[in-house]
């Protein structure tokens, strides 16, 4: 097989991002926006030892699970991969890319629990985090790159946020703001960033900068306000002076009203600054953290929330805990879990800014016992050294896993077993219907 070759391709499965699988001559060529079931005709872009990359030029047999795609940017965003197939088929292959990891890499041959779906796959988004293009459109980056697509609505999104990104694109290119070039680290506006809670109904709005101050920014505060009425509680800026590909920097400023908004979570309220962690689709997020509630079986137990945001996980618990003790290493994220507990009347729960390998050592050493401990990881997942201090030093009846990649929750699971733990029980939760993310919540229990 050669660059700029045509051939005729049946697409079997999917890659973990999203593009379709199809097998030729032995070789595995990656199409993205092709699915399982279609044959199709593919350009082939790129050629490598022992796989290649393809474009679709015109879809033969199209698949059953095949559905009319709404989005005119589709294939150009890199925020969906699956808005071309059914939700039903999507739920199907994430609950199969679930299974065949913890399978295949976690030694472990359990089908999941049923697969728990979003309540609604479109406008789920509470965040967006928008680039601003030199024309003062917004956007988001094409897949693998940093150029800009535009559009004038995203299906992920509710739609007030197209109201407010045409609001600040219109006072952009009004009063002529500057807008940032990665290329020279000039210009002011880097990114618009909108925080929606759902339960409240309160918006946030924030302007990362390249700078001390916004310009012309009591104007936009007037549309704004104009726009959204008391819907709109917080206006702020985000310094970002650094040349580098990081969002956010760690300073923030209010232009207008409060610096943070409301959300209510199983029943916990919660505060959100620009840069408190929550979860993007409220909902689904309720069930995740039900599901692993009805794991850690927390009644009257001490619990150990290692990798804890905001909190979230343990305070929504704490109400049937006997003691909850959350880990986080990023300040800001403890310091929203100590208000969010003051918030909602909570005593029973305490937080430690610190590594989680490094806390969790530390508490060993003093004789901490937890009965059941919650991990929510980062995509990399645990270290052995941290497993092992869960395993050999707390030895809790309960692990209760809450992981966003099947492949390193599954490789966890393999060391965990090594450590005296047996996988009972996982179920996926699609946290983020039309992309290639799913979530999953697990069971392991201590081998008696």
């Amino acid at each position: 097989m050669q660059k700029n070759d045509e051939i005729i391709l049946e697409i079997t499965g999917y890659s973990s991002e999203g593009s379709g699988i199809g097998k030729y001559n032995g070789m595995a060529v990656f199409v993205p926006s092709a699915a399982a079931g279609d044959t199709v005709k593919v350009h082939i872009v790129k050629v490598k030892k022992t796989y290649a990359y393809g474009k679709i030029t015109e879809i033969i047999t199209p698949s059953p699970d095949r559905t009319e795609n709404s989005c005119p940017v589709f294939s150009q965003c890199g925020g969906c991969v699956y808005r071309h197939i059914s939700y039903k088929a999507e739920c199907k292959l994430k609950y199969e890319k679930v299974y065949e990891a913890v399978k295949r890499i976690g030694g472990a041959d359990i089908l999941p629990s049923p697969i728990i779906p979003s309540a609604c796959p479109d406008n789920y988004r509470n965040k967006a985090q928008y680039p601003i293009a030199q024309n003062g459109r917004t956007g988001f980056y094409a897949f693998h790159s940093h150029r800009i697509i535009s559009f004038d609505s995203c299906a992920l999104q509710p739609a007030v946020f197209s109201e407010i990104t045409d609001i600040c694109t219109s006072w952009i290119k009004n009063e002529n703001i500057s807008v940032y070039k990665e290329e020279t680290g000039k210009g002011l506006l880097r990114h618009l960033y909108i925080r929606i809670a759902e339960k409240t109904d309160e918006i946030m709005v924030c302007l990362v900068i390249n700078g001390e101050r916004l310009p012309k920014a009591e104007i936009l505060t007037d549309m704004l306000k104009a726009a959204l009425g008391n819907r709109l509680k917080s206006l702020q800026i985000n310094i970002n002076r650094e040349k580098t590909n990081i969002i956010l920097g760690d300073k923030c400023a209010v232009i207008y009203g409060e610096p943070y908004i409301t959300d209510i979570l199983c029943d916990i309220r919660v505060r959100l600054s620009p840069l408190s962690f929550y979860q993007g689709n409220r909902a689904s997020a309720e069930l995740l953290y039900n599901k692993a509630a009805e794991y850690a079986a927390p009644e009257n137990k001490t619990v150990l929330d290692l990798y804890c945001g905001a909190g979230t996980i343990g305070l929504s618990l704490a109400d049937r805990a006997k003691r909850v003790i959350g880990v986080e290493v990023v300040p800001q994220a403890i310091e929203d879990a100590r208000f969010n507990a003051r918030l909602n009347g909570i005593k029973n729960a305490e937080f430690i800014c610190a590594d989680a390998k490094d806390a969790a050592a530390e508490l060993e050493s003093k004789g901490l016992k937890p009965d059941t401990v919650i991990v929510d990881p980062p995509r990399k997942g645990l270290t052995p050294r941290l497993i092992k201090t869960i395993a050999l030093g707390f030895k809790p009846e309960r692990v209760v896993y809450v992981s966003c990649d099947p492949a390193t929750l599954a490789r966890d699971i393999a060391v965990f077993r090594e450590n005296g733990y047996t996988l009972l029980e996982y179920t996926p939760v699609d946290m983020f219907p039309r992309t290639a993310h799913v979530e999953t919540a697990a069971l392991l229990i201590l081998n008696k």
